[in-house]
């Protein structure tokens, strides 16, 4: 099976949000409030009702989560997650991977099935993604620069360069603690597949066409 590329999951998250009917606007922010107008974007997508069942709560301008839970493992993040309205309602699908370091696949359908990974180890839970091949990459010198320079503008998010089965890749990736919220884990992922997305529309002329 041909391996799909980071473009493909952007076209199809691109028609699908069409097919909605949701239009795409261009806006120009400081970099401290990239945070907020994701939380803003979100909630712009989603009526009031389907907000608050997704947890988050509307604070002067900007969203909350709430139900503090203990501190998660693989298994018992599955079992959670499987439950959450984002799963339950088929906009994702989640797949517990077992082994020695179990960790989950998540398929995003909204993302044009963008599969995303999220482990857990110790005090810390990992949602990450591959975006894209080192050799992929026209320039990757200049690349790695104006990564350094730019992903801050990526909320929550990270781009690192990782060696996976003997191939360098760039994946993306947030953190966050193994006592947070399900609804903060819940919003990790949507905002990860979400700057995915928006990565691979900003770095789009780096790569091989």
């Amino acid at each position: 099976m041909q391996k799909k590329s980071s473009a493909h999951y952007q076209r199809e998250y691109r028609n699908r949000l069409r097919e909605q009917g949701f239009v795409k606007k261009e806006v120009w922010i400081l970099p401290e409030n990239a945070r907020r107008l994701a939380l803003y974007e979100m909630e712009l997508r989603v009526s009031a009702k389907q907000l608050v069942s997704r947890g988050f709560m509307p604070v002067k301008g900007e969203s909350r989560m709430t139900d503090v839970v203990t501190r998660w493992t693989t298994p018992s993040l599955y079992d959670a997650l499987s439950k959450a309205e984002l799963f339950a309602s088929k906009r994702a699908e989640i797949e517990l991977i077992e082994g020695v370091a179990p960790a989950l696949h998540i398929t995003m359908y909204e993302y044009g099935d963008l599969p995303l990974f999220v482990t857990v180890s110790g005090e810390q839970i990992v949602v990450e993604a591959t975006l894209w091949s080192l050799s992929e990459v026209t320039d990757p010198a200049l690349f790695n620069e104006t990564v350094l320079r730019t992903h801050k503008y990526f909320p929550l998010s990270t781009i690192s360069l990782d060696k996976i089965d003997g191939d360098d890749s760039y994946h993306m990736f947030g953190a966050l603690s193994s006592a947070s919220s399900l609804q903060d884990v819940v919003f990790e992922i949507e905002i990860l597949a979400s700057n995915v997305i928006q990565a691979t529309e900003a770095y789009g002329d780096f790569l091989l066409k």
